[in-house]
């Protein structure tokens, strides 16, 4: 059975905490349009990953990706990989959600002795294919129905309208104010100057910038909303015991969560207007990892928005419902004394939009102290992965 709510619930989860370790992590390159292919971007990534944990391509028995906008199939990684043995093969891992319930499918499989050694994978190529009107979020949702029918002739497309009048309600409901969500822009912002490979590692951005900043659609201001990017990113995963082996510090899955909503895949068909699903999500994964909130060093959330970023602080329960604003203002989420450091390498909305993916990079090397912008001494921290329906929780660990 199911744990139910009025709105939602969560998924019921076995207790993985402990059996599973990201060895490798790697990252592509991630720019403006490029002119590769997702299918380019992904093999680099997983090399970099696979470098990343002193692992070769012939040790790899087990490939996870999602069939959306997949870079790289089962059978293309084979191709490029030149993989003959057998391989277990899941479609619920990529970026996303399933980059934070991935490794929870990955030690089903490990237990079941299906696969040793795991590699999970996301890319994209959405600024390259940004010319021909292909690719990224805006043409999935103008192809769905609901919205054809019921959201674009009024108006409410694409997602900066879309997430805007979410950001509108929450100030309504909660006081929220511009100046708030401009300080998670600004420390995003300031921890993607210090990230080598963020896209806009350049472009300073002051909370006086963003508040002289012209509104596209009110409250946003362009910094509110996510890049559009090419790039990808890829992490490996195996037992821990088989982690103690290898030459990086073990960072082990200590919980997982995966909240959804009772309502519909669209915004306009959620009952609860401000919040997400991981309200749900993110009591399972402390409760598996037997961890709370004051544990948390680091926290990396997927954020296509600012009022995405600032909702799941609340629901994952850093402060109470409607406090996010007060929560965050100030240097509140910075990596250098802030009080919850918070995606630290820039997030979609500096660092490249790859769904999630880089989060998760990102998370690994913050616990092995090999970030850019690096946490002092981060032991603990956690990956918030969302699509809208669904949200899911990745607390992960360093053992010494």
């Amino acid at each position: 059975m199911r744990e139910r709510s009025e709105l939602g619930f969560a998924t019921p989860y076995e207790n993985v905490s402990g059996e599973v370790a990201i060895v490798g992590v790697g990252e592509a390159d991630h720019t403006r349009a490029s002119g590769r292919t997702s299918r380019e971007i992904a093999v680099q990534a997983i090399r970099r990953a696979l470098d990343d944990a002193g692992l070769e391509a012939k040790d790899v028995d087990g490939f996870m990706y999602t069939p959306y906008g997949a870079g790289l199939d089962a059978q293309a990684f084979r191709e490029e990989f030149s993989i003959e043995h057998d391989l277990w093969v899941s479609t619920q891992g990529g970026g996303m959600v399933w980059a934070a319930s991935g490794p929870y499918e990955a030690a089903q499989a490990l237990r079941a002795g299906k696969a040793r050694t795991i590699v999970n994978v996301f890319s994209v190529a959405w600024a390259t294919q940004r010319g021909q009107m292909v690719g990224g979020p805006g043409e999935s949702h103008a192809e769905d129905l609901f919205k054809q029918n019921l959201e674009i002739p009024f108006g409410w497309f694409p997602q900066p309208v879309y997430f805007a009048t979410i950001a509108r309600r929450h100030m309504h409901e909660y006081g929220t104010t511009e100046a708030q969500l401009g300080a998670i822009a600004v420390a995003c912002r300031r921890h993607a100057n210090a990230t080598p490979a963020a896209v806009m590692r350049e472009k300073k951005l002051s909370l006086e910038d963003y508040l002289a900043s012209p509104k596209i659609a009110d409250p946003f201001r362009k910094e509110d909303c996510c890049l559009i990017s090419d790039g990808g990113g890829a992490y490996v995963m195996t037992t821990v015991e088989r982690a103690r082996d290898l030459a990086k510090p073990v960072v082990e899955v200590a919980g997982v969560g995966l909240g959804s909503s009772d309502t519909g895949v669209h915004w306009a068909q959620q009952a609860d207007f401000t919040a997400t699903p991981q309200k749900y999500a993110a009591p399972v994964a402390f409760e598996m990892a037997g961890l709370d909130r004051s544990d948390v060093d680091v926290l990396a959330c997927y954020d296509p928005f600012t009022i995405v970023s600032l909702m799941q602080i609340e629901d994952m329960g850093f402060c109470p419902k409607g406090e996010g604003g007060r929560f965050v203002e100030g240097s509140a989420l910075h990596f250098d004394g802030g009080v919850l450091p918070y995606n630290t390498h820039g997030g979609m909305l500096s660092h490249a939009y790859v769904l999630g993916i880089a989060h998760v990079v990102e998370v690994v090397r913050q616990l092995r102290g090999e970030a850019a912008a690096q946490v002092p001494d981060a032991r603990v921290g956690i990956y918030g992965g969302y699509t809208g329906p669904q949200a899911a929780t990745l607390i992960l660990a360093r053992k010494d």
